[in-house]
């Protein structure tokens, strides 16, 4: 990977540590050469730590990130909470709003031409979704229905042979909360449409493939 981009990645407000992120770089190579032209998009993008990895895969196979995100914060991000983050508050509104941070990050590391934002309803927005992509990374809400909608409304978007990644994925609950694990990477897994390619910390990456027909 580019070493100024890595930087910026690595510069950038998020919770994607080093190693997830390089790896989900290397996913994102993977997709986009087996799937060239598929664009990627990405679920929850807070201030674009994660977004600089997918862009710069995304830059070296000419294609698009769609960078989906409310920008409101997560319910784990709100005031009161383990991840809320003051300086990310918009002071005429008093409330969150990560999208300043996300439209700097995205100048700064230069890559306003291949990411392009998508502010609104991760539901809203898959519902109107009809292009397939070369792969999809979900790192939205980590509530039980936001993360169902997540997987109920992207997954089905992954084009065969393209990649579905999933982050904060804990099958010990004592290492964190479970709905990732439970209803986007158990449910893929036992879809039967979706097999696991690597795991790294909380970093899940399947791979779409075709279903064994049993009636046919």
């Amino acid at each position: 990977m580019d070493k100024v981009l890595r930087a910026e990645a690595l510069m950038t407000k998020g919770f994607m540590p080093p190693d997830e992120g390089d790896a989900l770089y290397l996913a994102a190579c993977s997709a986009c050469k087996a799937l060239p032209q598929l664009p990627i998009v990405e679920v929850g993008t807070y201030c674009g730590r994660s977004t600089v990895w997918l862009g710069a895969a995304a830059r070296k196979f000419r294609t698009n990130v769609f960078a989906v995100d409310h920008h409101f914060g997560s319910e784990e991000n709100q005031q009161g909470w383990e991840w809320f983050d003051e300086s990310l508050v918009d002071s005429a509104s008093g409330r969150l709003n990560t999208l300043p941070s996300l439209v700097d990050t995205l100048r700064r590391s230069r890559l306003t031409d291949v990411v392009i934002p998508v502010v609104g309803e991760s539901k809203v927005i898959s519902s109107q979704w009809s292009k397939q992509v070369a792969m999809c990374f979900i790192d939205g809400g980590h509530g039980d229905e936001p993360v169902k909608d997540d997987y109920l409304g992207w997954a089905p978007k992954v084009a065969i042979n393209g990649f579905l990644a999933i982050h904060d994925v804990f099958a010990d609950p004592k290492h964190g909360g479970q709905a990732p694990f439970k209803y986007i990477y158990s449910a893929a897994i036992d879809s039967g449409e979706f097999i696991e390619l690597s795991a790294t910390g909380s970093l899940r990456v399947l791979q779409r493939i075709e279903k064994f027909n049993l009636n046919s």
